[in-house]
């Protein structure tokens, strides 16, 4: 399973406090200004040259996550025709720590049952699937999210077909409020701890690791603290029967 990104709140605060600054430098909004002579231009410096170098990394997370899926097949290793259910189902049967019932997501088990034929939808964790072209290889990949009860998180997943075999090229964990395709990545925009602001976390597909890698980690004032709509990539029609139309 993936590892949870450590908490961010120095690197917000420190964000909010140069932003601040900058706003009350340019608050005059009045007619036009001489900005005065120009500066002459000042070549980087570099400090501390002789600092050594750190013996482990910023973030201590996976930058790749990659898997091959047991007990799902893929027909005519066409991927629409891959049960999202039986995916989901199959990442609970090969984490049982993590889904068990002392498991951290051990309520996303028993909901599971409602994403069957009868099921309550209201109920079911499963998001509906996407498909798209991710790894470059002009097949359609397959994306998924479902919801880890009983936390406040989702979980995000990619998968594409290699040699006949359905494989988990993304899994991260995280607290969404949205997701975005954007080419061949994928965004993921999580609720920052100050009001106004959010993080976005970018993933990309990494020929050399076979897997989507983290690319990017920005964070951004998005407004007042009321999150507009995202638009979203419109749902493939070929999205399972079984998971249904949510």
């Amino acid at each position: 399973m993936p590892a949870r990104r450590p908490p961010r709140t120095a690197l917000a605060l420190t964000a909010v406090a140069l932003l601040s600054a900058t706003a009350t430098a340019c608050g005059d909004t009045g007619g036009l200004r001489g900005a005065g002579a120009t500066p002459t231009a000042v070549s980087p410096v570099r400090l501390w040259p002789d600092l050594r170098p750190a013996s482990s990394p910023a973030y201590p997370y996976d930058v790749a996550t990659r898997a091959t899926v047991k007990g799902v097949t893929v027909p005519g290793d066409d991927i629409r025709k891959v049960d999202p259910v039986d995916v989901v189902e199959a990442e609970i049967t090969a984490h049982p720590d993590d889904y068990g019932s002392k498991g951290a997501y051990h309520a996303t088990v028993d909901r599971m049952e409602n994403c069957r034929t009868g099921g309550d939808e209201a109920r079911c964790p499963l998001l509906k699937p996407y498909y798209r072209d991710l790894t470059g290889d002009g097949r359609a990949d397959l994306t998924l999210g479902f919801r880890l009860y009983p936390t406040n998180q989702t979980a995000v997943r990619v998968y594409t077909v290699e040699k006949h075999a359905l494989v988990q090229v993304l899994a991260d964990n995280d607290a969404i409020i949205g997701v975005e395709l954007a080419g061949r990545a994928l965004i993921e925009r999580s609720p920052a701890d100050i009001s106004g602001y959010e993080y976005r976390t970018t993933w990309v597909w990494d020929p050399e690791q076979r897997a989507m890698a983290f690319s990017r980690d920005e964070y951004l004032h998005v407004g007042d603290g009321r999150r507009g709509k995202t638009p979203s990539p419109s749902p493939s029609p070929a999205a399972s029967s079984s998971a249904g139309a949510r």
